[in-house]
């Protein structure tokens, strides 16, 4: 029953990653094409709860999945097993959330 769990909720999150990359893409290229600076994102981005949301999602969204498929690496590649390979996603799960929360902190609110 795990094994189901774990696998719809890294095709839940890819199917919720799909449209923020994209956005996400379409963003970069738009502030490069605009020549935007640093300055000028973070001055549209410092108290947007509408980006912190986008971004967050994202974030929580990818920690997932990371941690899913990275489990399925350690397992089938490194012979984790167990409650090691338990560890194992949540420490890269909780990893890539903390990175990923910081960074999205920064931008809409530091």
């Amino acid at each position: 029953m795990l094994s189901l769990r774990l696998y719809m909720a890294q095709r839940i999150t890819a199917l919720l990653m799909a449209p923020l990359v994209i956005g996400h893409l379409a963003v970069m290229i738009y502030a490069i094409q605009g020549g935007l600076s640093a300055e000028e994102i973070l001055g549209r981005t410092q108290g947007s709860v509408a980006w912190f949301l986008f971004y967050g999602i994202f974030v929580v969204a990818v920690a997932v999945h990371g941690a899913i498929g990275l489990r399925t690496v350690a397992h089938e590649w490194g012979g984790l097993k167990g409650a090691a390979l338990e560890v194992f996603m949540w420490a890269v799960g909780l990893g890539l959330f903390a990175m990923g929360a910081r960074a999205v902190w920064a931008v809409t609110f530091a």
